[in-house]
């Protein structure tokens, strides 16, 4: 039996593609409408997108399948769904990551705030925190935790490796003055007979030995390495909840907020494009503050505990806060002067920012609106992200200098873009725009089988349930559900249908799609929630019970390790004692001649 179970695992994949459209046939088959077949088709594709059986970007392309067979959409009005105008935006805001990861931009700023704040533990959090979640606004999540993550590691560990120097060099004086009778002195045995000066190299051997290994410094040691395992976890979480975190500030600082755009786009087409880069920024910045100072709150609490005078360092100045904060200086030193390239980076990157916030701020006319968009919206901020990432593929990564030589004489070459094509196809992920494309398809399809107005009839129930309680209950669903399943899978499946229901029960789309777009992101609690959850507990340090809610993980760092460290530190003492016993009997069994015995 128990193998049996064990090649359907296997192959539960082939299972679950083979199985799950037999099971949902009988649904376009006795009910024979266009409703009824373009929910098989979203059932089909949820389903898909949930267990993973074959790849998301494949599942996204089902409607060019599905749709036409089924008489839903003709195959050209599907097929243009998968390249709007969200996508042209999110294409251009990826190239703009990769520019800055490519020529180490985000490296540099992140050094530099981190010598800012200082090494301080809850100094050195609110520095890794803010940094990863200002990056995580303009490049990928995954990139800016892949590359936070290292640099903690290593400032915990130069912490922690100079305090317990600190610790060793303060126990060596103490025993030293402790031991200085019998470190200077003659060693008589007990047969009245004195040892030559030159055994005494023999007895501090021993002693120091005896020393090093005393019960106190273990429990010193363990005490010190059981508080930096715990800062280090609580570090990891720092940076991985800060990265979702800050995503959710710019429009596209994560797919499902690009997602969202392009569904009330899609939806609505004549909101007056109430979304834009300016917008967004508007009412999610705030938000991302705010969640942002709790998560280091919270983190704060259970990781360093309420102890500000220590934890912030007040009145104290330790020698391994120097050591540490070299670290971080020698890092930054590493990178060098800016080069030419990364001044042209970020002040392309300045610039595509600056046109995102003006072209339409809302309280004036913005630039687009008085150049262009005179009666029609023909500029888009996927029109500025576009021209602006184009630029990287047009400006040189050095300074051209029309005489310069090549070191033997020869003219040198052109020097290359700061981009190619090749840096972007390899770091490019074009999954994620097949993914934005069959959302905005099954929006699509819903729209014109009939299944957004069913839906919008069957909740309007809903409408004596108050509105608060509604999006509250949602956002709880919504967090819940993108824990297992991917989050911009999850924005795809839930936002046409809260659309729907904002529609049949009238009140605002935004008041329910907003709130659960960000609850999309914020998934914490799985390892394989999101990647920045994944990296951070990849590096070892971190635990499945350590990401779980406030319950199990206050159980799992209070009660669970004090009984292990308190066996630990109980089996350790009694290791020291033996060895102190088989040193002292060594040392009794010195013969006159001044040689050990033989083992």
């Amino acid at each position: 039996m128990a193998g049996f179970l064990t090649s359907l695992w296997r192959y539960r994949n082939y299972i679950v593609i083979v199985l799950t459209p037999l099971l949902l046939l009988p649904l376009p088959l006795i009910v024979q409408s266009s409703e009824a077949k373009c929910a098989f088709a979203i059932i089909l594709m949820a389903l898909f997108w949930c267990t993973e059986c074959i790849p998301l970007a494949v599942t996204a392309l089902l409607p060019v399948i599905l749709f036409p067979m089924m008489g839903i959409m003709e195959a050209s009005e599907v097929c243009i769904q998968y390249l709007k105008d969200s996508n042209m935006l999110f294409i251009g805001g990826l190239l703009v990551a990769i520019a800055v990861e490519h020529w180490n931009l985000h490296k540099r700023i992140a050094l530099q705030v981190l010598l800012i704040v200082g090494v301080k533990p809850s100094l050195l959090m609110i520095g890794f925190m803010s940094t990863t979640a200002f990056l995580s606004m303009w490049i990928s999540n995954t990139a800016s935790t892949a590359m936070m993550l290292p640099i903690a590691n290593a400032v915990l560990q130069q912490l922690c490796e100079t305090e317990a120097n600190a610790e060793e060099r303060e126990s060596s004086a103490n025993d030293g003055q402790e031991n200085q009778a019998f470190e200077m002195g003659d060693y008589k045995e007990s047969n009245g007979k004195e040892l030559k000066p030159k055994d005494n190299n023999i007895h501090m051997g021993v002693c120091l030995m005896v020393c090093e290994r005393s019960p106190d410094a273990e429990q010193r040691r363990i005490k010190r390495e059981k508080k930096y395992l715990k800062l280090t976890k609580g570090m990891s979480l720092s940076v991985c909840y800060a990265a979702s975190i800050g995503g959710t500030a710019t429009l596209t600082g994560t797919t499902p907020n690009v997602i969202m755009k392009g569904q009330i786009d899609e939806l609505f087409p004549d909101n007056g494009g109430i979304i834009n880069f300016a917008s967004w920024f508007g009412f999610s910045f705030p938000n991302m503050l705010l969640m942002l100072v709790l998560s280091w709150l919270w983190l704060q609490f259970v990781f360093l505990g309420f102890d500000f005078r220590k934890s912030f360092g007040c009145g104290t100045k330790k020698s391994g806060d120097g050591e540490a904060y070299q670290v971080i200086k020698d890092e930054y030193k590493k990178l060098g002067k800016m080069s030419f390239a990364e001044g042209c980076v970020l002040t392309n990157f300045t610039l595509l920012v600056l046109l995102w916030f003006t072209r339409e701020p809302g309280f004036i006319p913005g630039w687009a609106t008085v150049l262009f968009n005179k009666d029609k919206p023909y500029v888009t901020d996927g029109t500025v992200a576009i021209l602006m990432s184009t630029l990287f593929f047009c400006i040189p990564s050095n300074f051209p200098r029309c005489c310069g030589r090549s070191r033997d004489g020869a003219p040198a070459e052109a020097p290359t873009p700061l981009l190619t094509w090749d840096i972007v196809h390899e770091k490019m992920p074009w999954n994620i725009l097949l993914l934005l494309g069959g959302g905005f398809a099954l929006a699509h399809g819903s729209e014109k089988s009939g299944l957004s107005v069913w839906l919008g009839e069957s909740l309007i129930p809903l409408q004596s349930i108050p509105p608060f309680a509604i999006s509250i209950l949602l956002c709880l669903l919504v967090a819940m559900f993108t824990e297992c399943s991917s989050n911009t899978a999850t924005t795809t499946l839930f936002l046409p249908i809260l659309a729907s229901m904002a529609t049949a029960i009238k009140i605002h789309p935004l008041y329910v799609m907003f709130p659960c777009t960000i609850s999309a992101s914020l998934a914490f609690m799985l390892p394989v929630a999101t990647p920045p959850n994944a990296i951070a507990f990849s590096y070892g340090n971190l635990k499945v019970m350590d990401m779980l809610p406030p319950t199990a993980n206050a159980m799992v760092h209070n009660e669970l390790p004090k009984h292990d460290w308190d066996f630990i530190v109980e089996k350790e003492q009694i290791l020291v004692q033996n060895v102190r016993l088989l040193d002292e009997q060594q040392v009794s069994n010195i013969d006159p001649s001044g040689q050990p015995p033989h083992p």
